[in-house]
């Protein structure tokens, strides 16, 4: 029987969103090609008590490699037990998310298990039994669809781009209990985290970015109180991420990070096609700009031509008064 294989990314005890997207993914490939199983990969102190919730994502077989040598991503050892499941179970695909980790582990283990790696994919499908992959090319101005010569045929998903399924809980995994040799030649010491409360822009439903329109540093707080009353992400161009009014973990664009939200607010942005490359693939764009001829205009859903300064402040009452009285 073939199997998928997919990575499950985990984080202080807890299954990132993509993970789940790419075992739900999974699931419905597994299905399009007659009932192969999907097999899913988790690496971690403590990850097997992750197992169940994969299960009830769609994964029949959960390896958990759990030890306490394993507290921390280390590419080499996160590679090679990766690798160690590959090789043994031989899968038809491999679905990795296309996290800062996933970008990291993917190209490595592609190498190694000698893959044919597609990245940053928006959709897949099985045409005569081999999957085809769509992934924008020319910085988003195009599609391209892909398709694999040989196997493992290995890709990594777009995050919040692939729909969660419904999770069953009367699901059930076969867990493996695995072991991977964990010398590495360099050594995580110590991870220091952004400051906690800060949504993950990759994985954000709604985001809000401000570019250079915001004429200055003293001005982004417009950009964070609109935000904070949607209950939204922040992002920026890279105009302002250059310049030094924010930090570059918040940039949209193709030298910052792609998302996909389901609402995307970019206030004071022309549009450049960079930052498009990053935020195309939104499902609602609303465009606050007074430069009418700005190119964000072109792609978005919603365009709200006016003075950022006067029309944020109005938004983000607005916003505080629906979600109030919605409770």
């Amino acid at each position: 029987m073939k199997s998928i294989v997919t990575f499950a990314e985990q984080r202080d005890g807890k299954l990132r969103r993509p993970s789940l997207e790419a075992v739900s993914e999974a699931r419905r490939v597994a299905d399009a090609m007659g009932g192969a199983q999907v097999e899913a990969v988790v690496i971690g102190a403590g990850s097997g008590a992750l197992a169940a919730e994969l299960g009830h994502y769609g994964a029949d077989v959960v390896h958990v490699f759990d030890a306490a040598e394993l507290a921390h991503y280390a590419t080499e050892v996160w590679a090679r037990a990766l690798g160690q499941v590959i090789g043994e179970v031989k899968p038809a695909a491999v679905l990795i998310p296309f996290t800062a980790m996933g970008k990291d582990l993917a190209p490595r283990v592609a190498a190694a298990t000698g893959a044919g790696l597609v990245s940053d994919c928006s959709a897949l499908a099985v045409k005569d039994g081999k999957l085809e992959a769509r992934r924008a090319v020319y910085s988003g101005k195009a599609f391209a669809t892909v398709r694999w010569s040989g196997e493992p045929q290995m890709a990594t998903l777009r995050a919040n781009v692939f729909s969660l399924a419904t999770p069953d809980t009367s699901r059930a995994a076969k867990t493996v209990a695995r072991t991977v040799d964990a010398a590495s030649r360099a050594k995580v010491t110590a991870v220091n985290a952004a400051a906690g409360g800060k949504l993950e822009l990759t994985e954000a439903q709604t985001i809000v970015s401000g570019g250079r329109g915001m004429k200055g540093p003293e001005h982004f707080h417009l950009v964070e109180d609109l935000a904070a009353a949607f209950g939204a992400a922040v992002g920026a161009s890279r105009a302002i991420v250059d310049a030094g009014w924010v930090d570059h973990h918040i940039q949209v664009g193709q030298t910052g990070k792609t998302v996909s939200p389901n609402l995307y607010i970019a206030c004071g942005i022309s549009g450049a096609i960079q930052h498009l490359a990053g935020m195309s693939s939104s499902r609602i764009i609303v465009a606050i700009n007074k430069d009418g001829d700005a190119p964000i205009f072109k792609v978005a859903n919603y365009g709200i031509l006016g003075d950022a300064f006067e029309v944020m402040p109005k938004l983000t009452e607005a916003a505080k008064a629906y979600f109030a009285a919605k409770g």
